[in-house]
């Protein structure tokens, strides 16, 4: 797969403050990705300069091979922002008229089939909508765009678990049918797991992990034991969080553990349990270390 989407180097200061600092990024053509992290983490500064809102203090970016410059826009791309600053005095299918203009595969039978599934009233006034249903509206235009790239900022902010999990069934069906590059941005890693095949974790403006989802879930593991048999088990190994209670730690691993390894973890008093998903993106904010 080639890269549509290359950040190399980027840093953005606001005053003293360093929103984002060396961050690099490749998105690839047909993939899933999420980008998590933390409210403030830095991701929507990063989703402003790659869509051109915003201008890197430093470093380059290359959408489809084209280095942009101030002032430029990327083509093929549709970003939903997490606020989106629609009309208010419009109705719904007007806002849907208009964006439609701005996108060249942009897809109108499936645009009525999501107002239909969203139950969403189209002659409404976006100023009359909840929050969630103004969120809806953006999901709309960012799934019947069609674009090569389309990123989602905070999709399923406002709406009930009902409508969150119909968007993103929606998503993947179209996905499926439709292969392109989607980037959904997110605090809610839980609730992408099952979307998202590739995840960038953001902390502080920096990159903290890029990997497949499936390798983070094979290789993310819970230890509890004692302190001296926790220390020579993990020596050598990737540990993104140690807490200790008494004579006994809690270790969150990220590395391979084979059967002869489990065994030799048995034999210690080690226990080795899953890590979920959530835990293990809380875990490693807490360390706050880059992984290689």
């Amino acid at each position: 797969m080639s890269a549509i989407l290359k950040c190399t180097n980027l840093n953005k200061s606001y005053g003293k403050t360093e929103a984002v600092r060396n961050l690099n990024i490749t998105i690839e053509e047909h993939t899933i990705y999420g980008m998590l992290g933390r409210n403030g983490a830095g991701k929507t500064t990063l989703l402003n300069m790659i869509t051109g809102g915003l201008f890197p203090d430093h470093g380059d970016i290359e959408v489809y091979g084209k280095l942009m410059k101030p002032g430029d826009s990327p083509a093929n791309t549709c970003y939903i922002r997490e606020k989106n600053f629609l009309f208010g005095g419009a109705r719904v299918i007007e806002v849907l008229e208009l964006a439609s203009a701005f996108h060249k595969n942009w897809d109108w039978q499936f645009a009525h089939e999501l107002i239909k599934s969203f139950k969403l009233n189209p002659n409404k006034k976006i100023r009359q909508l909840s929050r969630g249903m103004e969120s809806l509206v953006g999901n709309i235009i960012g799934l019947a765009s069609r674009a090569p790239l389309t990123i989602f900022d905070e999709p399923v902010l406002g709406l009930d678990v009902l409508m969150r999990e119909r968007f993103y069934k929606l998503l993947m069906e179209d996905y499926a049918e439709h292969p392109r590059t989607i980037l959904i941005s997110t605090h809610l890693i839980d609730e992408i797991a099952k979307v998202v095949e590739r995840i960038y974790i953001i902390e502080n403006g920096t990159l903290l992990l890029h990997d497949d989802v499936d390798h983070i879930r094979t290789n993310s593991h819970l230890l509890t034991g004692n302190v001296e048999a926790i220390e020579k088990f993990t020596q050598g190994r990737r540990v993104i969080y140690k807490e200790s209670y008494g004579r006994g730690t809690l270790v969150a691993l990220y590395d391979s553990i084979g059967e002869t390894e489990h065994a030799q973890a048995s034999k210690l008093g080690i226990t080795i349990d899953g890590l979920p998903l959530q835990k293990f993106f809380s875990y490693l904010i807490e360390g706050g270390e880059y992984i290689e």
